[in-house]
């Protein structure tokens, strides 16, 4: 699974958002996963390449079909479902 989460710095709604990825993929993807975090401060070109216009966004590249989820990800149930791991929690 490649995933990109899009953060405004260290924000506390991103380092929420962080946090909250880095315990989802732990707990649900075993290490079959591959997450870049992008800095729009510091990359906005990248931001504004995907149409990534709020931050936190996680997208979700593939596989397909792709998925966003706005936010600080505290909605586990949101997140599984978008990057296609069902909607249920452990």
């Amino acid at each position: 699974m490649v995933l990109r989460l899009y953060v405004a710095g260290n924000a506390p709604n991103s380092a929420q958002a962080v946090a909250n990825l880095e315990a989802i993929c732990r707990e649900h993807l075993n290490g079959a996963y591959d997450l870049e975090i992008i800095d729009v401060l510091e990359h906005p070109q990248r931001a504004m390449a995907a149409g990534v216009l709020v931050t936190p966004t996680l997208c979700k590249l593939y596989p397909l079909p792709t998925a966003q989820v706005v936010g600080n990800l505290s909605d586990k149930s949101r997140v599984l479902l978008a990057i296609g791991t069902g909607s249920q929690t452990r």
